[in-house]
């Protein structure tokens, strides 16, 4: 029996289904048995399937659970059976109802049972103990036989697949548009892992969310499914330990947040790998299988290997476009620089004639003495005139940057004459002051400049809130870095900014504001520049905004005395 399957099972080694066929068939012939088959163990469902059937055991493959019936006796016992009288045992399961005497042999790969040889015959008493000791014999050989077979085939779906990566790396490098490469990941990853779907999904600029860039195989409802919280979500525990997950059934899964969805969408058995570079996640890749699957270390190491490549390409892309972003910013910074110094040119070039004829058209006032409309009219023109002279005012003031006049200011009193200033503004406005102001903060400043950036400051807060609303004035010691700091922060509860608003915030004559020079906050980020601080914009739409300044606190002098 074990030399007629030697001589003929090298060419079966390159095709594990017809070496299963070659084993059941040399198993029934050798034993002069009606028909046989051979069993193997689904790591994904846990049963016995019947991988090859011959002779009378021809029909529908079938399986079985490790316990039930012979063969799954066999498979959980690790030990041949012989009977007989199949029929008369209570663990028999039938596979063809004419049979009566069956033979069984465990198949053994490094010592783990991996499925059963069995053969039967109608006629009963069929088989011997010399037939058992043959097809133990046999099934012992037919698992090496197996095991190499599983080995070369293992061998040549890693080669593929280590050619697929080599050309999907490749691929994925060459890609500079953010948007093309994610897409081109997801298709990718689908193809090698075969899924039926795959989604990648990044990090929220906030951490807190996963959001979906790109996906293959997925239907319009999963697509606009919401996105993931990271602290309250299975596939958030990926991105927060940085290590793959893999789930045999996500319809079944307490924590999985869309069951009903993936019972539509088909979707079974989940794998999901953390987006890393440079030690940070950047997101999850994750593929779907449309059935049971329990995926391998190999499987795993694969996706976690494109998702490597992956993330090295989204950061390169990532980079490619802040570096277009950066030259795109330089050029428009040279062109308003350039409009700047022609501006205050201009302005200069303005003013001095304005000046005189302000002068002569005070003068002239005086002489002719108007009334009625003629002097509605001159002061109108004597309006328009100063508005003229404070805007060139402006575009001089923002053009020279002029340097501050050191001295020691300190912070609640600063805020306390702005808060005075204002008292009727917030009131006609029916604004709610308050003031969290904690004393004895000094820093070296210009007082009127500070006092100018942070009036514009809080009059704008002031225009946020048409409707009333709560302005809050905070002076509160800071740490930027290692250094004592002064934190001054001007809160209100407005309509708030959005982010594309936040990011042009501080640019010069870009005004949003009905009748606006837009040099305002470039001054006031110039003015706290001035003074070695820094300013920030914290806004969400709805939620109101603060803006908050820090500045180096005021150092104690010490005196060394001989």
């Amino acid at each position: 029996m074990t030399s007629d399957f030697s001589k003929q099972n090298l060419a079966a080694l390159l095709n594990p289904r017809r070496l299963f066929k070659r084993v059941a068939e040399v198993a029934a012939r050798g034993a002069g048995a009606d028909g046989g088959a051979l069993f193997l163990l689904n790591p994904n469902t846990g049963l016995l399937d019947a991988e090859a059937t011959v002779g009378n055991a021809v029909g529908r493959p079938r399986s079985c659970k490790p316990g039930e019936g012979v063969v799954g006796w066999v498979a959980s016992a690790g030990a041949p059976f012989r009977s007989g009288d199949a029929r008369r045992e209570r663990r028999y399961v039938s596979v063809d109802p004419r049979a009566r005497s069956q033979l069984a042999a465990p198949l053994t790969v490094n010592g783990q049972v991996v499925g059963v040889l069995s053969v039967s015959r109608a006629r009963g008493g069929a088989f011997t103990a010399g037939d058992e000791k043959k097809l133990s014999r046999l099934a012992r050989d037919a698992s090496e036989w197996i095991r190499r077979a599983w080995e070369i085939d293992q061998l040549r779906v890693k080669a593929g697949q280590l050619e697929t990566l080599a050309d999907i790396g490749q691929a994925i490098i060459s890609e500079d548009r953010t948007e093309n490469l994610l897409q081109g990941v997801a298709a990718q990853a689908r193809r090698l892992m075969r899924a039926r779907l795959c989604s990648l999904m990044l990090l929220a600029d906030h951490g807190g969310e996963l959001v979906l860039k790109a996906w293959a195989g997925a239907s319009r409802a999963y697509v606009k499914k919401p996105n993931l919280p990271v602290n309250d979500s299975l596939v958030g525990v990926v991105v927060k330990r940085q290590r793959p997950l893999a789930i045999l059934d996500v319809q079944e899964h307490q924590r999985y947040r869309h069951t009903e969805l993936a019972r539509r969408e088909r979707l079974v058995s989940l794998l999901s790998v953390p987006l890393v570079f440079q030690g940070r996640a950047l997101g999850v890749l994750s593929v779907y299988t449309g059935h049971l699957h329990r995926f391998s270390n190999a499987e795993i190491r694969l996706l976690t290997a494109l998702a490597g490549l992956s993330a090295v390409a989204i950061a390169r892309a990532n980079l490619l476009e802040r570096v277009v972003q950066t030259e795109a910013s330089l050029r428009a910074a040279e062109r308003l620089s350039a409009l700047g110094w022609l501006a205050a040119e201009i302005a200069h070039e303005i003013r001095n004639p304005l000046t005189v004829v302000q002068m002569l058209f005070h003068a002239m006032l005086e002489e002719l003495r108007l009334t009625g409309g003629l002097a509605r009219d001159a002061a109108l023109i004597e309006a328009k005139m100063k508005q003229m002279n404070r805007i060139l005012e402006q575009v001089l003031t923002f053009a020279r940057s002029s340097e501050p006049s050191l001295e020691s200011v300190e912070a609640g009193a600063l805020l306390e004459d702005v808060a005075l200033l204002i008292r009727h503004t917030v009131a006609a406005r029916r604004i709610e002051l308050k003031k969290h102001i904690a004393p004895g903060l000094r820093l070296r400043g210009d007082r009127a400049q500070l006092e100018q950036a942070i009036l514009n400051l809080v009059l704008n807060a002031c225009q946020a809130m048409p409707d009333g609303g709560t302005l809050t004035l905070t002076a509160s010691a800071a740490a930027a870095g290692k250094k004592p700091s002064v934190l001054i922060e001007i809160k209100d509860t407005g309509a708030g900014l959005s982010r594309a608003r936040q990011a042009e915030l501080f640019q010069p004559f870009l005004s949003h504001k009905k009748g606006g020079t837009g040099l305002g906050l470039a001054l006031v980020r110039q003015t706290v520049h001035n003074h070695h601080g820094e300013i920030k914009c914290h806004s969400r739409p709805g939620r109101g905004t603060a803006f908050r300044m820090i500045f180096p606190a005021e150092q104690e002098e010490v005196f060394l005395v001989d």
